[in-house]
């Protein structure tokens, strides 16, 4: 999300909290002066002025944290995956056996990302020789495997 957005909500929760206090604040001491007979020494006074010390102070922190990200927040940069070229790869895929260039051209027909069962399915082979070929991809550095729920992600990794 914006953090400039976000700061602008926070400094809005902070307005809106204030409003509140405010207006809570004020039926308080109606009632203080309705019911306090003491005056000024009656003991509700000094809870009035605690809570509102409180509630300020944590409105003036709202609205520092909110102005730090509208101020200071920096945006984090969104960072496309490259697209894969075939050219770049052409010299990688003379060292390579059938089955590698196999499971490689898969990989590179799915824009460089492929669930390992999609590998499965789409070439035939049985999941014991999948995971030892990306084995001795990833061994080569040609290709990542994160591991995502029950099943891996095979990633093709940038040069």
């Amino acid at each position: 999300m914006n953090n400039r957005l976000v700061g602008y909500v926070i400094i809005g929760i902070a307005i809106v909290v204030s409003f509140i206090v405010y207006s809570f604040n004020r039926a308080l001491v109606e009632i203080v002066n309705a019911a306090c007979t003491h005056g000024s020494d009656c003991p509700m006074w000094g809870t009035i002025n605690f809570q509102t010390n409180i509630a300020t102070g944590l409105i003036v922190l709202l609205i520092l944290v909110g102005g730090y990200f509208v101020f200071f927040g920096k945006e984090k940069k969104r960072v496309e995956p490259k697209q894969i070229k075939r050219e770049d790869y052409e010299t990688v895929m003379n060292d390579l056996s059938a089955e590698e260039k196999q499971i490689f051209e898969k990989v590179l027909e799915a824009q460089g990302t492929i669930f390992q069962s999609d590998l499965v399915e789409k070439t035939g082979l049985t999941k014991v020789k999948m995971t030892r070929l990306l084995d001795r991809l990833e061994g080569r550095g040609l290709i990542e495997r994160k591991r995502r729920g029950m099943t891996n992600v095979v990633v093709l990794k940038h040069r």
